[in-house]
């Protein structure tokens, strides 16, 4: 064991008698709990949910196997994030000379290899947990009991029907990547990553459900999602920082600070997103005169309950941590532990009919949109429509929020700050959030010329604006360096600079290979293009594709943000100039394909003024040739820009060089020219 490590315990364990141990028993009960509490509200409460869906009874085993597994799924889907996030952003790596600049060469200590390790084997037992939901999920919908439906033939066949079942698949492939990653994941570097991933295996579940289906679901799938991603970072950060805690890992003060403002974040967030979910499944008078809406209640209680013993933990627990660190422990576990009956509470929702809809005549756009597009689109239209997108509009509100805590930050420290570059990332972020809840946004899954319209401006017009605002540099300035050997966001941020893998995707080659890709594997594939917008997760992924690959590539060939490797500007310039040619060809290519791409989707939607899917798609491939033109104005003018520095910066340091040696190089030059004629 590391010296600094020993010397940390062994103070640790010398306050109060105090003891190092682990957390198994602890994160095993709290699974075990959430999945026993839905598995009795399901199974002795719930009895008549399946017969309300017209669905035979499964029989005991699926009826509460399936909330039960379910439970203890999420719970450990929480403490794979929780210990990523504990062994990436709580507990400090071993540094290289304790040099915060240095943080992407650290090695875990030995508190942040034990929480990696746990969420490595947290995220395996997420794998297992998801393979068994499938034939569980198979069983329950269908009717069949559990035993029946493990017949290989019959589950291909209902494998195919059922989405709840391939999406628990999915599930289960992330979950075990991101647990073998873990186990040979041995430096800092990789656990961001790692925490990132964690992250993401709660994305294919939150796009399936209730919220996925009925009128407004874009708004249902979006708060979904968002509440499920804030329940991971609360329920899991506690996870985490419990068994550290209970390790006596040094450094606790430092890691329950950073988790009181990720559990206050949450708790808003989670506030906000619920209520909207819990408008659009129901009305207020169904809250006591439904089972769905009581569910619910429920779930509020506990929520508020939760909320109530966070604020104790910050007026009692907190200032007591130096002198009473068991305090903390023993209110965090009950914390803990009424997370575990939230969770199990929730997940009965799955099982339960919701009310029926406001509209029992919801027609096809409201429910494969989720909203009706009664008109065509025109230019005064789409910038008078709006419906604010939860997803996209919160992350453009979010930036804009963030930038401008920086830039306080930064005048706190009497620092300056270029106005062209704030207002060049604020328009970057009011762009996102207007155009994706104006009629723009509002038309993207329903014609395929507002979809590339809209891809243009994601992918090429966005970017640009944000990397142009500089936000890393921002953040770097407006956070000082960490105390040696505790690295804080500035030295995050620093480390994100000098990654070996953003080094990779940021080679110029590589980036423009990725940008290129995106672009054409989508659009040159109907089958796949006709997969990824039958469902509104498709259009999340897609657009969420578009805005981190331009990113990355503007990033790249204009930001002035540092990279581990950036090329130079000519190189940057010429490859801008073998870029265009693709993208026209890629545009003219579309506006003569005679296969219309989606139109099985399209047509499904059945718009009252009826387009001509061809021309709407020729269209789109001329958006697609002639909307890259704009952006590129502004590449080739800051490319250009940079050139002329560099040619400038060169010139200078041969003057300079030509007064420091009486201009030797134009001599030898003379000479060189003289000896040639003297040879002829």
């Amino acid at each position: 064991m590391h010296t600094k490590d020993k010397t940390a315990r062994q103070q640790a364990l010398s306050k109060a008698g105090d003891k190092a141990r682990g957390s198994t028993l602890i994160n095993v009960c709290a699974a075990g709990f959430a999945g026993l509490v839905a598995g009795f509200i399901s199974l002795f409460f719930l009895s008549d949910s399946l017969a309300a869906l017209g669905i035979p009874d499964p029989g005991r085993l699926t009826t509460f196997g399936l909330p039960f597994f379910r439970g203890v799924g999420w719970v450990l889907m929480a403490l794979a994030v929780g210990s990523f996030m504990a062994s990436a952003f709580f507990i400090a790596p071993r540094i290289p000379g304790k040099d915060n600049s240095r943080l992407i060469e650290a090695s875990l200590s030995v508190d942040g290899h034990i929480a990696a390790r746990t969420g490595s084997f947290a995220a395996l037992g997420v794998s297992v947990v998801a393979l068994l939901e499938v034939p569980l999920v198979m069983s329950d919908l269908t009717g069949t009991p559990f035993l029946r439906v493990l017949n290989p033939e019959l589950m291909s066949i209902a494998f195919g029907q059922i989405a709840t079942a391939q999406v628990w698949l999915v599930t289960a492939v992330i979950s075990f990547f991101v647990g073998v990653g873990g186990l040979f994941a041995r430096g800092w570097a990789a656990q961001p990553l790692l925490f990132f991933f964690a992250l993401m295996q709660v994305v294919p579940l939150g796009m399936e459900g209730h919220s996925a289906s009925g009128g407004d679901h874009d708004f249902g799938t979006n708060s979904l999602l968002w509440h499920l991603v804030f329940i991971m970072l609360w329920v899991g950060g506690l996870m985490g920082l419990i068994a550290h805690s209970r390790r006596l890992g040094p450094g606790l003060a430092v890691a329950v600070r950073r988790y009181s403002a990720v559990a206050f974040i949450s708790i808003i967030a989670l506030a906000i997103s619920g209520v909207i979910n819990a408008l659009i499944r129901i009305e207020p008078s169904d809250l006591l005169s439904t089972r769905y809406g009581l569910i619910i209640v429920a779930k509020t209680v506990l929520t508020c309950v939760l909320a109530l013993v966070g604020l104790v933990h910050r007026q009692a627990t907190i200032p007591q941590l130096g002198q009473r660190p068991q305090l903390f422990r023993r209110v965090a576990v009950v914390e803990l532990i009424i997370m575990a009956a939230t969770i199990g509470v929730a997940i009965t929702m799955g099982r339960t009919p919701p009310p029926p809809p406001r509209d029992p005549n919801l027609n096809s756009m409201q429910l494969l949109l989720g909203y009706e597009l009664t008109q065509p689109p025109t230019m005064s239209d789409v910038w008078t429509m709006f419906r604010f997108d939860l997803m996209f509009g919160t992350i453009g509100l979010l930036a804009a929020a963030g930038y401008g805590y920086a830039l306080l930050r930064l005048h706190r420290r009497g620092m300056k700050w270029s106005n062209a570059r704030t207002a060049w990332f604020m328009s970057g972020a009011a762009i996102l959030v207007i155009v994706m809840s104006n009629g723009i946004g509002m038309y993207i899954p329903a014609l395929y010329s507002m979809h590339m319209l809209g891809h243009m401006i994601l992918s090429m017009l966005v970017p640009p604006f944000l990397v142009l605002g500089a936000p890393l540099t921002l953040v770097m300035q407006a956070w000082g360096p960490g105390v040696p050997g505790q690295p804080n966001v500035h030295d995050l941020a620093v480390a994100l600079t000098k990654s070996r893998i953003l080094r990779f995707i940021t080679n110029p080659f590589i980036n423009l290979v990725q940008f290129l890709f995106f672009f054409y594997v989508i659009y040159l594939f109907a089958d796949l293009y006709q997969f990824a917008i039958s469902e509104h997760a498709g259009h999340v992924v897609m657009n969420f594709i578009f805005l981190v690959s331009g990113y990355l590539y503007f990033w790249e060939v204009i930001g002035p943000d540092p990279l581990p490797s950036r090329g130079p500007s000519s190189l940057r310039l010429g490859l801008i100039f073998l870029s265009m040619p693709l993208h026209l060809f890629a545009g003219v290519y579309l506006m003569q394909m005679q296969i219309i791409l989606g139109q099985d989707f399209y047509s499904s939607l059945n718009l009252p003024w009826h387009p001509d899917l061809l021309q709407d798609q020729r269209v789109g491939g001329g958006i697609a040739w002639g909307f890259g033109q704009f952006p590129l104005l502004i590449v080739f003018g800051k490319l250009f820009v940079e050139w002329l520095r560099d040619d400038r910066a060169t010139a200078v340091r041969h003057d300079a060089q030509a007064d420091d040696d009486g201009d030797a190089d134009l001599a030898d030059y003379n000479a060189m020219l003289a000896q040639l004629n003297d040879d002829r």
